[in-house]
C-alpha cells in the first residue's frame, strides 16, 4: 500500500480523563497537522466516566473535525480497543494513552514504517527494548511491569519485549483478524491476548523501542489489574493447550486419510 493510499485512525481509551483529555487531543491534533500528511481520525472511546470527560469529549469533536467521540458504555481497556476496531474505516488503527506517554513522535515514525514496509502488520511499542528510554517510572511498577514480561515469556514465549506500552497499531485488516480470534476480557489483559494471538498466527510485528514518560496521574488500579493478569494468563494457557492439541489431533487425522 503506497503512502497516498494510507489513512489511520488513532483511538483513545478513556475513563474518567477530565485532567488529561483536553491536553492529549489538542497536542495530537497539533502534532498531526504539522508532520502527517495522510488523511488521520480521532476516537475518543469513553468507558462510562462519571466525570466532565463527556462533555470535554464531545466539545473536542464538535472543535475538530477528524475527532469523534463514542459512549462505550462498559469499563476497560479491551472493551473500548474492540469497540474502535469494529467502528475503524480507515487503513491503519491503533490505540494510544491520552498522556501520551510514548513520545508523540512515534506515530510519524509508524505511519513512515507501514508506508515503507507493505508486509509490516502490526507494530508494538515496548518500554523494554534495549534501545528503549523511559524516564520517572516509579520501582515498583517497573518491577510489575517487568514480572508481567518475564512471565508471558516463560509460559508463552512472548518474543516481544513488552505486552502493555500503550502504544500499538496494526492494518485494518489485521485488526479485525485478530479481534475475531482473541476472548471478550474487557481490561487491560485483552491488549496482551492480542499481541500473543498475533504471534501464534504468524504476524509480522515490528517491536519498536520507544521514549517513554511516567505519568503519575493514572487511573489504573494496578493490584487489581495485576489479580486480573493472573486469572488471565491461566486461563489463556489452557485455551492454547486445547487449541494446540485440538491441531495435532487434525493432522493425524488428515495424515491417516493420505
Amino acid at each position: 500500500m503506497s503512502r497516498e493510499e494510507l489513512s489511520i485512525n488513532l483511538l483513545f481509551p478513556v475513563l474518567n480523563e477530565r485532567l488529561r483529555l483536553q491536553k492529549g487531543i489538542d497536542r495530537t491534533m497539533s502534532y498531526l497537522k504539522k508532520n502527517v500528511s495522510i488523511p488521520y481520525k480521532l476516537t475518543i472511546l469513553d468507558n462510562g466516566s462519571d466525570d466532565e470527560t463527556p462533555e470535554i469529549g464531545k466539545a473536542l469533536a464538535e472543535k475538530y473535525p477528524e475527532v469523534s467521540y463514542v459512549r462505550v458504555g462498559e469499563r476497560g481497556v479491551g472493551v473500548a480497543f474492540r469497540k474502535g476496531i469494529e467502528l475503524n474505516e480507515s487503513a491503519l488503527v491503533g490505540y494510544m494513552d491520552i498522556d501520551l506517554s510514548t513520545d508523540i513522535k512515534y506515530l510519524g515514525r509508524t505511519i513512515k514504517l507501514f508506508a515503507r514496509k507493505p508486509e509490516l502488520e502490526y507494530v508494538n511499542g515496548s518500554r523494554f527494548s534495549k534501545k528503549s528510554h523511559t524516564r520517572g517510572r516509579k520501582w515498583y511498577r517497573k518491577i510489575t511491569s517487568m514480572g508481567l514480561v518475564f512471565l508471558l515469556k516463560a509460559i508463552f514465549h512472548m518474543k516481544a519485549t513488552d505486552a502493555v506500552c500503550g502504544f500499538t497499531f496494526l492494518r485494518k485488516e489485521t485488526a479485525e483478524r485478530l479481534v475475531a480470534a482473541c476472548g471478550n476480557d474487557n481490561g487491560w489483559f485483552y491488549t496482551i491476548e492480542f499481541l500473543l494471538r498475533a504471534e501464534r498466527m504468524g504476524v509480522v510485528i515490528y517491536d519498536m523501542p520507544v521514549e517513554w514518560q511516567e505519568d503519575y496521574n493514572t487511573t489504573v488500579k494496578i493490584w487489581k489489574t495485576i489479580k486480573n493478569y493472573l486469572v488471565q494468563i491461566y486461563r489463556l494457557r489452557r485455551e492454547f493447550m486445547l487449541e494446540d492439541k485440538k491441531q495435532r489431533r487434525q493432522a493425524v487425522q488428515m495424515k491417516r486419510r493420505k
